[in-house]
C-alpha cells in the first residue's frame, strides 16, 4: 500500500460519518468530485454554502467544529477552529487545506488566523492518534504533505470572486493565508496552487 493510500485508509477508518462531509460524484466521466461546505451564520442563525469542484477521488474533508470544544480557559483563542480541513491524496501529491467560512466581512484577520492554528492544533492530534493507534510513524507527515490556508468571505454576494494571494510566498501558514472574497463555487486546485 502507498504511503498516501494508507494514510486515506487511516482517515476512513478513524473518523465517525457525523464528522465527514460527502463527496458527491458529477456523474460524467472525469473522477474528481465535489463537496458543499454548509455553516451557520451564527449572529443571523443563517446557512450558507460554498461548493467545491475538482476534488480527487482520495479526499477526506473533516467538518472541524463537530469535535468537542477543549477546556482550555480560551485566554489566547487556543479553543478556536476553522470550520474544515480537507486532507487529500492525489497521485504523487498530497494536500491538507485548511479552510474558514465567512458569510459576511465581520471577523478580524487575527480571529481567522486563531480559527486556522486551532485546525493545525486539531490535524495535529489526528497525527498523533495515528502514531499511536495505528503505529504509522509518519501519518499525515509534513514531509509527505503541502499544507494551505484558505478565508472564503463574503460567501453568496453576487459578484466575482476575488483572491488576495499572500503579498510573500505561498498561502503555507495561517498567517499567510489565501483571502478568497465573494463567489459560492471554487475549484480544488485553485485552493492548493502555488
Amino acid at each position: 500500500m502507498t504511503f498516501g493510500l494508507q494514510d486515506f485508509a487511516i482517515l476512513k477508518d478513524l473518523f465517525s460519518d457525523d464528522v465527514v462531509i460527502s463527496l458527491k460524484d458529477p456523474g460524467y466521466a472525469n473522477k474528481t468530485k465535489t463537496a458543499e461546505l454548509s455553516e451557520t451564520d451564527s449572529q443571523n442563525k443563517t446557512n450558507y454554502s460554498i461548493t467545491i469542484n475538482g476534488i480527487p477521488d482520495k479526499t477526506i474533508i473533516v467538518k472541524t467544529d463537530r469535535f468537542p470544544v477543549p477546556k482550555f480557559r480560551n485566554s489566547n483563542s487556543e479553543c478556536k477552529r476553522a470550520d474544515f480541513v480537507i486532507i487529500s491524496c492525489s497521485g504523487s501529491q498530497k494536500w491538507i487545506i485548511y479552510i474558514e467560512l465567512k458569510k459576511g466581512k465581520h471577523a478580524s484577520e487575527k480571529e481567522i488566523i486563531c480559527q486556522l492554528r486551532g485546525s493545525k492544533c486539531l490535524v495535529s492530534y489526528f497525527k498523533e492518534i495515528g502514531r499511536e493507534f495505528w503505529k504509522i510513524q509518519d501519518f499525515l507527515s509534513r514531509n509527505h504533505y503541502k499544507q494551505r490556508f484558505v478565508s472564503i468571505r463574503k460567501i453568496g454576494i453576487p459578484k466575482r470572486s476575488t483572491r488576495l494571494s499572500p503579498k510573500h510566498g505561498i498561502h503555507d501558514s495561517p498567517e499567510k493565508m489565501l483571502k478568497i472574497s465573494g463567489g459560492k463555487t471554487f475549484y480544488f486546485g485553485h485552493l492548493c496552487e502555488e
